[in-house]
């Protein structure tokens, strides 16, 4: 997720959201290219789904993120600027091409959402206040998860993952807004009650996945446009961290991350409507592609891709509204693959 502009700022302001900047930094036109996010790899013609969401009046924009399926087949999606009032958390039926409300409230401004394997819930985070914030499955039944500082320090929460035992790991943009590589990696237990920071010193921590094997952790610093692998030790403790891809991303920066089957890594393009597909080695696979005519989005912040299945939904966003495009991925849907 980007930065926002000043206009949405106050707004948001206006509701409490003092310190929500977003997730990212403004950019060039929807018409610049990237230099070199397509200089290997083949190109994948993502084609329209269904418009969304509008521009909001109150906030000056409109940005989804976070699509994730339930296990009513259904995908929810969240708008990360809706104000108060209006749809924040969209279910979708993208064989009939219709959406509904599922939430809304008069605050929170949620970047990721993800079903938890624990207790089968959907898991928001709220950039604004530092929230992990969860509903029932079908929507409704709002309960703050954990909220507080880590360490001694506020979150500015982005994006979410869980491992197999239903523990949160999310990425912590801090220090964004001041350019100030604060960013953090938390590990927050399944209850709630413990919050322990795993990776420090990042340079505004964005997307967040694990592997396909779940031996670790894939995420992205978005002001420095490299995505990093964390190799956890079993214990909820970890055993070793490194860069592991540098995008060239020309104006557009990494956002999140989701991860197929075969380990493959979909990294959404913030400044341009694409996502790069990387394999585990690093090896830049394809760049997905919204068609050309497609006027008005400059940014495709995160996919889903139906479990079990290859066609992927892709979130993308602009001044024209927020949209879901369609294509074939490489490899089939997993749990990473839907989310945070």
């Amino acid at each position: 997720m980007r930065r926002l502009p000043i206009r949405s700022l106050a707004v948001l302001a206006s509701v409490g959201m003092l310190a929500l900047t977003g997730c990212g930094t403004d950019t060039g036109g929807p018409g610049d290219t990237a230099a070199s996010a397509t200089a290997t790899g083949k190109t994948i013609r993502a084609q329209k789904v269904m418009q969304l969401t509008k521009v909001h009046e109150e906030t000056g924009m409109t940005l989804l993120e976070g699509p994730t399926f339930g296990k009513d087949g259904g995908l929810f999606v969240v708008d990360v600027t809706a104000p108060a009032g209006d749809p924040k958390v969209i279910r979708v039926d993208v064989k009939k091409k219709t959406s509904r409300a599922v939430h809304t409230d008069d605050r929170g401004a949620y970047t990721s959402a993800q079903f938890s394997p624990y207790d089968g819930r959907l898991y928001l985070t709220d950039y604004a206040y530092g929230e992990v914030v969860s509903l029932a499955p079908g929507g409704g039944d709002p309960r703050t998860f954990f909220s507080g500082k880590v360490d001694g320090a506020q979150m500015n929460l982005d994006d979410i993952a869980f491992d197999k035992e239903g523990n949160l790991y999310v990425s912590d943009t801090r220090g964004l807004s001041e350019g100030e590589a604060h960013g953090r990696v938390v590990r927050i237990d399944r209850d709630g009650k413990k919050a322990t920071v795993l990776a420090e010193n990042l340079a505004a921590t964005n997307g967040i996945s694990f592997d396909a094997d779940y031996r670790g952790l894939w995420f992205s610093e978005l002001t420095e446009n490299r995505i990093s692998y964390l190799r956890l030790d079993g214990k909820g403790g970890v055993a070793s961290r490194h860069t592991a891809i540098r995008v060239d991303g020309g104006i557009a920066q990494t956002d999140s991350i989701a991860v197929d089957a075969d380990g493959n890594l979909y990294v959404g393009l913030s400044g341009r409507p694409a996502m790069a597909v990387y394999n585990q080695h690093g090896e830049h696979l394809a760049t997905v592609e919204v068609p050309a005519r497609a006027e008005g989005l400059d940014m495709a912040t995160n996919v889903a891709i139906t479990p079990g299945g290859t066609t992927a939904y892709m979130t993308v966003s602009g001044p024209a509204g927020g949209y879901l495009y369609t294509f074939d991925a490489l490899a089939k849907g997993i749990r990473q693959s839907n989310g945070g």
